[in-house]
Formats: C-alpha cells, structure tokens, sequence
C-alpha cells in the first residue's frame, strides 16, 4: 500500500522505500501536502511501470479536461483524498499528474491488473456462494418441514403417512451430519481422531430401510414444493398485506413477479446507498469549505476589532465621560431647583415673617453676649497685667469669702437654736 500524506512531506517517500513492480497490486491513497515535488517525482515513476507492464496494448488514454472540468474530474477519480480544488489550482503540475494516474487505477486505487483478478475472484465467490446457499436453503427447508409436522402434532391429528415421512427425513439428516462430522476428510487434509470409537459405516447402519427412504424420496419433491410454495405465499402476504385475500389464481400470478418487485426494490435500496455516500462526500467538501470561509470571517472581524475597535476607543471613551458631566451638571442643578421649590412650598410669608423677628431678636441677644464677653476679657487681661502676686492675693481673699460665709452661716444657725 501506497500513501502520501501531510506527514510526509519532508521524509523518505514510499516510493523510495518500496520498489513499485509492474503486475504487482498497489494500492494508491493520495492527500493534499505542502511539500510535492518528492511525491510528483515518485508518482511519475509509478506511472511510467504501469504504462511499461501494459506490454502493446497501451491502456486507452482519455483526452483530459482543461480548467474547471478538469479539477473536478480529479477529485471525482479519487473520492478518498481530502484534497480540495485550491490545492489542485495552486498544483497545476500535480493536477496533470493525477488525472494521467486515473487512467491506471479507478477511484478506490486498485491498478487495471488488480481489478481484473478481483473481479475474477469475486466471480468464483459468487459461484461458490450460490452452491452454498442451494445447499443451505434446502437444508434449511427440510429441518422446517420437520418443525412443522412436530409442532402439528401437539395440535392436530397427522396423517400417519406425513409422520413417517417426517421422522425418515429427519433420521437421514442425522445421520448424514454425523457421517459428515466423522469423516472430514474431503474438507480437512489431515487425520482426524475418531468420536466414540466410530466410523461412518456404523453410523450408516442407522439410516432407514431401502423401501422408507425410497418412497421418502418420491414424496420429497412434492412435500417440498408445497412448504416453499407456503413460505412464498406468507412473504408475498407480509409483502403485500392487502394480497392476503386474494384468491389462489391471483397470488401465484403476483407471486410469479414477485421476484421482480424484490429486485427492484434492492436496487433501489443500493441506488439509495451510493446517493447517500456521495451526498456525504459532498456535504464534507462543503463543511470543509464552509469552515474555512469561517475561519476567514473570523479572522476579519479580529482584524476588525484590533485595528479599528481598539483605536477609535479612547476618542469615544473622551466623548462620553464630557456627555455625563454635562449631564451630572445638568442634574445637580434641576436638585436645587427642586429644594428652592420645595422651601417655597414649605414656608408661607407670615412663617418667615415670624422667623426673621426671631432671628433679629436672636441676633441683638448675640451681640449683647459679644459685648458682655468682650469686657470680660478686658477685666481678665488687666488683671493678668498685675501678675503672680496677684494671683495670691485672689487666692487669700476665695479663702477669707469662704471663711466669712461659713462664719454667718454658723452665726445664724445658732441664732435660730436661740430663739428656740
């Protein structure tokens, strides 16, 4: 296998590390890297093995588009790559390349040789598998029968006939899956140890007699043809329900195409499918340039912001702080004019009347006091003038006053005790 990637761009591509033979199967995955000119190189390379191990009938060369026709017809023969229509008109050489190399592979990378010898194989697959499952439907049929007959049993009464058939079928069953099981040989080359002693002669030595399994054999055919006809009709009822009632004649006309409308609706079913990979392939182009046209936008809009938001912001900042001083000013202003309006309607003339007569008479009582004060300390300061010793002397004649007072007060105290 193959690869290129982003990763290695700058490393050994597989080209050097793997020698491409013509005839050999490679596999080719290819993605968008920045470093190309290793991968052109090596994919030139591929290319010229695959022209040489074309021997003389050269692979059949498709007139390439030119433009946007040709974009498009790369990217529609690699579908796996995530390679965008950018990367293709930024290489134009690689573009080139690449539509050359669809000529050699299809669009899951596998070479002409590699498809021929899967096509084959898938053919003998198939073949294979339709011998199987004939084998294992028929298989499958009889052990239903089988199941029928036994669960009938418990319901209904079965014709004595239709048990013996039952049981020799079954018995024969058993008995060819057991031979099976101890004789491997025709399926496994090696010698396998032997179950319980036996052999497939003892085990055949089980089967029916020859009369039973003859007339078995003669009723086979029919017994299995009504089951299948029974599984079809009950398909072709859970197909069609309203069919269920429909008379014998009508459903085996409609069961006859039955096939037909099945098939249809399984192609339907893959047209459906591929619709659904390729609307998904398609929808991750277009979230990829969806997101890329996203980040472009963001981009943008931080351009934007850093260089117009960021510079126009001090001037505006300037603006408004001016616009709410005014309006701080503004609001101040209509506060006092409502506290002058709420005084005028607080205060009518005759209660400012009264309060200037009382402030006026408080006014003349303050002056008064100021006076009153003002020779206090005249007395004070002159008395200050005279000193310490007269600060003695004051303290003497507080001391004589209060001598004196205590004196009278005795005086008269004892005059009262007299007069009693």
């Amino acid at each position: 296998m193959i690869t290129w990637s982003s990763e290695q761009a700058n490393q050994d591509t597989p080209c050097r590390r793997a020698q491409l033979q013509p005839g050999k199967k490679h596999f080719i995955f290819l993605s968008s890297s920045s470093g190309l000119q290793k991968q052109i190189s090596c994919l030139y390379k591929y290319i010229n093995q695959l022209k040489m191990s074309a021997g003389p009938d050269p692979i059949h060369m498709t007139s390439l588009g030119n433009g946007d026709s040709l974009h498009q017809q790369v990217l529609a023969s690699f579908p796996l790559s995530d390679m965008t229509e950018e990367d293709l008109i930024r290489n134009p050489q690689l573009c080139k390349l690449l539509a050359t190399l669809a000529q050699h592979v299809d669009q899951t990378g596998l070479t002409v040789s590699l498809k021929s010898e899967l096509d084959k194989a898938e053919q003998k697959l198939q073949t294979q598998r339709r011998h199987w499952l004939h084998s294992e439907s028929l298989y499958r049929g009889l052990q239903e029968m089988i199941q029928d007959c036994c669960v009938r049993k418990h319901h209904t009464t079965v014709p004595p006939d239709q048990t013996m058939f039952c049981e020799t079928v079954d018995k024969c069953l058993l008995v060819a899956q057991c031979v099976r099981m101890l004789d491997p040989s025709s399926s496994i080359n090696q010698d396998q140890p032997s179950v319980l002693g036996l052999n497939p002669q003892q085990v055949l030595e089980l089967m029916p007699s020859e009369k039973t399994v003859q007339r078995m054999k003669q009723s086979l055919p029919r017994e299995l043809e009504k089951h299948l006809k029974k599984k079809c009709l009950n398909l072709l009822s859970y197909y069609q329900p309203e069919w269920e009632n429909e008379s014998e004649g009508l459903k085996n006309s409609k069961l006859s195409h039955l096939s037909v409308l099945l098939d249809k609706e399984k192609k339907r079913a893959e047209s459906l499918k591929d619709t659904c990979r390729e609307n998904t392939v398609l929808l991750q182009r277009q979230t990829q340039l969806y997101l890329s046209e996203l980040i472009k936008c963001v981009q943008l809009l931080q351009s934007l912001i850093l260089d117009h938001r960021l510079k126009t912001q001090t001037d505006l900042d300037g603006k408004k702080l001016e616009y709410f001083e005014g309006k701080c000013e503004l609001v101040l202003q209509k506060i006092k004019a409502e506290m002058v309006e709420i005084q005028l309607d607080t205060y009518t003339a005759d209660a400012i009347s009264a309060h200037r007569k009382i402030r006026g008479k408080l006014e003349s009582e303050l002056k008064a006091c100021q006076v009153e004060k003002q020779s206090v300390e005249l007395k004070l300061a002159s008395f200050e003038i005279l000193g310490k010793d007269f600060e003695a002397l004051a303290q003497e004649y507080c001391k004589l006053r209060q001598e004196i007072e205590m004196k009278n007060w005795a005086v008269k105290e004892f005059m009262q005790y007299s007069n009693k």
